[in-house]
């Protein structure tokens, strides 16, 4: 059984409004475009069925989940979780952060860069960690909702709650990378999936479809964080990726429908003034940069060969049925522990990925301030890329979603010491939908 798990962060609240800091507090209330936001997400999510609807107590969380249950035909009843709260920054509730930066600047120094180890004396004088424990209670609901779902069918769960908790629930069902929680945004209102494994056969594992889609807010991507920013694209469908081919790097060109894809990923992204574009030096990923800055006259498409995908040597055009036949245990082995395979007359996953983060680093690199970068490549070199910027292994990649034209956002910072950030991951809402329908074949 698969549950897809979609997480939803509460609406814009007053404080969100004016800049101050929550936590537990519920002194902080849902605002007229809050409600609007929570509204806009009901309507895009009203055609799933949702098993159960979960939603953190506090006001501004309730009030977004009442007002998305309201545009489903069918209500399933919100049903409170204790361990959907907010992090407990009990003191620091109601100021700003640049006044807790003045106040306690060490401790502000620790939650800017390495949130898990701060430490916050309460009202009691006691010492307590609020993003350590704040995994805890994801631990907690996630062993909950796993022990509730003992049927063999795929299921929905609709989850409501706010931006540290719900960064935690999606960190720890990806085995909690080190420093993960400042890795990634979740906005206002914002829509993430991930796809929960609930089998002990470890043929599937714990999945991030999509972080921080935001569209159905009329803001076709997050609003940018970092001094410059690289839009990641997986080229459009190929007939071998339809039916389910290992394609590696056989030059199999887009058919109609990954022209169609990239068409648009075009539209979705025209208000984006790109000034740099990369791709590998394949032709599908290459045609898909092309249809996508038709309109910029004056760009033109750097070539990187170390952005090619994975050779799959001897298993290249063959169906997964066809491989399973004659490598029936490095196929199991591919499926559970991919860093362990190398491909018959073919790579490793971690060849692939040292060659990806060589070309990521020397694109970070060559980044100026001001800077929106086009890089276009493929789903096993985009997802050694995120798993990276994650803090992730290789062995990780079946953790992170590429869907044919799928966009990615990550936002870079010009001081080395910011880790990137992972602004959005997988959008294809351009594609029809909230969820990633596209072909789901061999890399």
């Amino acid at each position: 059984m698969i549950l897809r798990l979609v997480l939803v962060r509460h609406g814009l609240s007053s404080f969100n409004k004016n800049g101050l800091i929550q936590g537990r507090t519920n002194d902080s209330y849902l605002t007229e475009e809050g409600y609007k936001q929570a509204e806009l997400a009901g309507t895009v999510l009203k055609d799933i069925k949702f098993e159960k609807i979960y939603s953190s107590p506090l006001v501004r969380a309730s009030e977004t989940a009442t007002t998305i249950q309201k545009c489903f035909k069918n209500k399933t009843p919100i049903e409170i979780d204790e361990n959907l709260m907010e992090v407990n920054l009990e003191t620091w509730s109601g100021f700003t952060f640049e006044e807790i930066k003045k106040k306690y600047p060490e401790q502000y120094k620790t939650w800017k860069s390495n949130p898990e180890d701060l430490s916050i004396e309460d009202k009691t004088h006691e010492i307590y960690y609020p993003i350590k424990d704040l995994f805890s209670q994801a631990d907690r609901f996630i062993e909950n909702i796993l022990n509730i779902q003992k049927s063999t069918e795929n299921k929905n769960i609709l989850v409501i709650a706010h931006n540290a908790i719900l960064r935690c629930l999606i960190l720890s069902l990806i085995n909690k990378p080190a420093k993960g929680f400042r890795r990634i945004k979740l906005d206002n209102a914002s829509i993430s999936i991930l796809n929960i494994a609930n089998n002990q056969k470890g043929m599937f594992k714990n999945q991030v479809e999509c972080l921080n889609q935001t569209s159905h807010l009329q803001k076709n991507i997050p609003g940018q964080i970092g001094d410059s920013r690289i839009i990641l694209v997986r080229h459009g469908e190929t007939n071998w990726n339809k039916e389910g081919r290992f394609q590696g790097q056989i030059d199999i060109p887009l058919n109609q429908n990954g022209k169609d894809q990239a068409q648009k990923a075009s539209e979705f992204l025209k208000n984006i003034n790109f000034n740099k574009v990369y791709s590998s030096s394949m032709n599908r990923p290459y045609e898909t940069a092309e249809i996508i800055i038709k309109n910029y006259k004056k760009l033109k498409i750097e070539k990187v060969d170390k952005l090619v995908e994975i050779s799959h040597g001897l298993w290249e055009g063959k169906l997964e049925k066809e491989i399973k036949e004659k490598w029936p245990e490095l196929l199991r082995s591919w499926h559970q522990t991919p860093e362990k395979v190398e491909m018959p007359e073919g790579e490793s996953i971690d060849a692939v990925s040292k060659r990806s983060v060589l070309a990521w680093s020397d694109i970070c690199e060559s980044q100026n301030p001001g800077d929106i970068t086009l890089l276009v490549a493929h789903d096993a070199v985009n997802k050694t890329l995120l798993c990276h910027i994650l803090g992730l292994n290789s062995s990780d990649i079946w953790m992170i979603k590429q869907g044919n034209g799928g966009i990615t956002v990550i936002d870079i910072f010009s001081d080395k010491n910011k880790d990137s950030v992972i602004s959005a991951l997988n959008i294809t809402t351009h594609l029809g939908s909230v969820i990633d329908s596209t072909a789901s074949g061999a890399l």
